[in-house]
C-alpha cells in the first residue's frame, strides 16, 4: 500500500485545471494581507505544497512551493472523510442509501464475524458512521493520532477487523475521532450502489465539475478508502469547496443535495477544542468571528469554507510527515483580515 501510494503521489503533472481568476483587488480583498501569508508560508512552514483564495467562485489567488504545481496531484490523507461524506450525500438523496438512523449491520452482514458485539445491530447507522459516534473501542490522541490505525491497515479484511471491534456503550453517540467509521461508509456505498467511492465520484462529482486527474487508493477488499487515499489537484480541492458554498450546485447543475449539505456542514456532535465541532464528515466552528467547515488532513491537508465570505481556501502540503504545522493561524492572522 506504501509504494503504490508513493507512486501516486509522484505521478507526473497533468494540464492545469481551468479556473475563472479575478485579481485580488477587483474582489474587494486586500492583496498585501495575501501576500504576508506568503511571507511566512516561505518562512516558516517548509513544507508547503499549495495555497489558494477562492472567493465568489473566482480563483484570486494562488501559490505553489516545493516544486509543486497547479496541475500535480496531493494527497489529502483525512480530508478524504469529507469526500466520502460528499458521496454519502448523494447517494442518500438517490434514496440508494436507507435512512440516515436505520441499522446497517444487515447490508454489513457479511463482513461481520459470530463475536460481533450485538449492540452493532443498534449502533451502526448512518448518522453515527458520519458522525464518529459508534461507540466502537478506539484510541484517540490529542493530535488525531490512531494507534490502532496500523493495526487496521495491516489486516486483510479491513471492514470485518472493523466490525470485530467491541462496542464501549458509554461511547455510544459520543464523539470520538475513528477513522474506521468513515471507511465503513465506503463500504456500504459499495454495497448499496454496487460502485466503488471512487467510480461513484468519477461518474457523480468529478465529471460534472471537471475533475480530471485524480486517484483514490483501494482496501485490500477492493473498496476505495474511505478515510485517506484520495489524491486531488488543489483546485479541484477548491472546485469542491466552491460546489459546497453555492448549495451543492455547479454552473447550474445540482450535484450535491442542499438539505444533505445544511447537515453535513453544520455541528452535529461536539468534537475537540484544537479542531472545532463536528458535521458529517466536516469540521466545523468560528474563526475571526465567520462560520466555517472544514476538510481537514494529516500534514496540513485542508479546505477551509467560510459561507459569510463565500471563501474558500485550499492549504496541501507534504503528507509523508510524523510532525507538521497547521497553518490555521495563517487564516487568522492575515487571510481573513484581507476580506473585512
Amino acid at each position: 500500500m506504501e509504494s503504490q501510494s508513493m507512486m501516486l503521489y509522484k505521478s507526473p503533472s497533468f494540464r492545469t485545471p481551468p479556473f475563472s481568476y479575478q485579481h485580488p483587488e477587483n474582489a474587494g480583498c486586500n492583496k498585501h494581507q495575501l501576500d504576508k501569508a506568503d511571507a511566512e508560508i516561505r518562512r516558516s512552514f517548509p513544507k508547503m505544497r499549495s495555497f489558494l483564495v477562492v472567493q465568489r467562485g473566482h480563483l484570486i489567488y494562488e501559490k505553489y512551493y516545493n516544486g509543486h504545481e497547479s496541475g500535480s496531484l496531493n494527497d489529502l490523507r483525512s480530508a478524504t472523510k469529507s469526500f466520502t461524506s460528499i458521496l454519502t450525500g448523494i447517494a442518500a438523496s438517490r434514496s440508494q442509501l436507507p435512512d440516515l438512523d436505520a441499522p446497517l449491520l444487515g447490508i454489513l452482514e457479511r463482513y461481520t464475524q459470530r463475536q460481533s458485539d450485538p449492540l452493532l445491530q443498534e449502533t451502526l447507522t448512518l448518522r453515527r458512521l458520519l458522525t464518529m459516534t459508534t461507540g466502537l473501542a478506539w484510541q484517540t490522541g490529542k493530535k488525531l493520532g490512531e494507534p490502532l490505525i496500523h493495526r487496521f491497515h495491516r489486516s486483510r479484511h479491513w471492514a470485518s477487523f472493523a466490525l470485530s471491534l467491541p462496542v464501549m456503550p458509554e461511547m455510544v453517540g459520543r464523539f470520538q475521532y475513528r477513522s474506521i467509521d468513515t471507511h465503513l461508509l465506503s463500504v456500504v456505498l459499495t454495497e448499496c450502489t454496487g460502485q466503488d467511492a471512487y467510480t461513484y465520484a468519477r461518474e457523480n462529482v468529478f465529471e460534472p465539475i471537471g475533475i480530471e486527474h485524480a486517484a483514490w487508493l483501494s482496501s485490500p477488499e477492493g473498496h476505495s478508502m474511505g478515510h485517506i487515499g484520495l489524491f486531488l489537484t488543489s483546485r479541484d480541492m477548491a472546485k469542491l469547496g466552491v460546489c459546497c458554498l453555492a448549495g451543492g450546485s455547479w454552473h447550474g447543475q445540482q450535484i450535491i443535495s442542499p438539505d444533505w449539505l445544511n447537515q453535513a456542514l453544520q455541528t452535529q456532535v461536539e468534537g475537540y477544542p484544537a479542531f472545532g465541532d463536528y458535521g458529517f464528515g466536516w469540521w466545523t466552528g468560528k474563526m475571526n468571528g465567520q462560520t466555517f467547515s472544514c476538510a481537514h488532513g494529516h500534514g496540513g491537508q485542508q479546505i477551509y469554507l467560510f459561507p459569510e465570505s463565500e471563501a474558500v481556501i485550499v492549504f496541501t502540503a507534504d503528507s509523508k510527515v510524523s510532525r507538521w504545522k497547521n497553518p490555521r493561524p495563517l487564516l487568522q492572522q492575515f487571510i481573513l483580515e484581507s476580506m473585512d
